[in-house]
């Protein structure tokens, strides 16, 4: 683009390991001349939008891309509750040490990470206070970690009541409304799901317990195979579901506060918890965008 610069308020979607895709974004929008001066985030959005507004995105984006399946089996921490598999306290911890503590206050760019307070059955911005206290309430998926203790309340992932936070933003008067749905129904046959490369390491180098916790995360990713009669396995039956419980609410909650662009990640593009997959999709969330902007910018 030419001329001045267009300001945009960002909306960052949840949708697990898919939100790698947010960082191909903001780089396209960023090589686009657009001024990013809000973010809105649930889960993987919060995550990501809140270490970009650190300024901290090129130091992310090259931890992501050296991440391995076996790393990600390091940074998990298992909490023997019943509240959650994990308690989430190591990534936490790693990320924080990765891109330093920060007050949301004191970003330059105005930030709200959602999240869900289920006992009072209402989404919760924060929008002040620690950033990491605020990402770790919004990325805590269900049965996956334990909710997050925060000012007295007990907190959960954002993508449950809210996946696509367009509202927290209406009170910035920017130029532009973007929006990232990584939940999007699939128009075109995708390939990049059936492979899933894992960074330069053989099965047969792991020694056993490594082994059996990478079976049980790829287990987990695919949720548990097909019975004999063709339905659904358990997590695969509660991931579908959920996707499809945020898919209905992206709607309804876009039809109220509609973007003035839609980027749309396919939810085909990756498994919840391929986090090992960065690059390809900040590479899919690079073209995803660059695609939609052309479009947009003909109409």
């Amino acid at each position: 683009m030419t001329g001045n610069r267009k300001t945009v308020s960002l909306i960052l979607g949840s949708g697990g390991a898919r939100g790698f895709a947010h960082v191909g974004v903001i780089e396209c929008l960023q090589d686009n001349n657009f001024d990013i001066r809000t973010i809105a985030g649930s889960s993987m959005g919060a995550l990501v939008g809140g270490i970009y507004a650190a300024g901290e995105l090129p130091t992310f984006k090259q931890w992501i891309l050296a991440l391995t399946r076996t790393d990600v089996i390091r940074f998990l921490d298992f909490s023997f509750s019943a509240d959650g598999l994990f308690k989430g306290e190591r990534i936490i911890s790693v990320l924080k040490e990765l891109v330093g503590e920060h007050e949301i206050e004191d970003l330059p760019v105005n930030f709200t990470a959602v999240a869900s307070d289920i006992e009072r059955q209402k989404e919760v911005w924060l929008s002040d206070g620690p950033l990491f206290d605020a990402i770790r309430a919004s990325i805590a998926v269900p049965t996956i970690f334990t909710p997050h203790e925060y000012r007295g309340m007990r907190l959960l992932d954002g993508g449950l009541l809210n996946p696509v936070p367009v509202m927290p933003t209406l009170r910035d008067h920017n130029d532009l409304t973007i929006a990232v749905n990584l939940n999007a129904i699939n128009h075109h046959s995708q390939a990049r799901n059936a492979e899933a490369p894992e960074n330069d390491e053989l099965r047969g180098t792991r020694n056993v317990y490594h082994q059996r916790i990478l079976d049980f995360i790829e287990n987990m990713q695919r949720g548990v195979k097909k019975g004999a009669n063709g339905r659904l396995g358990m997590l695969e039956l509660v991931s579908s579901s959920f996707e499809t419980m945020q898919n209905a609410l992206s709607e309804i909650k876009m039809a109220a506060s509609p973007a003035d662009l839609l980027i749309e990640i396919p939810r085909s593009a990756s498994r919840a918890f391929e986090f090992h997959r960065g690059a390809s999709l900040i590479e899919l969330g690079y073209e995803k965008t660059a695609a939609a902007l052309e479009k947009w910018q003909v109409e």
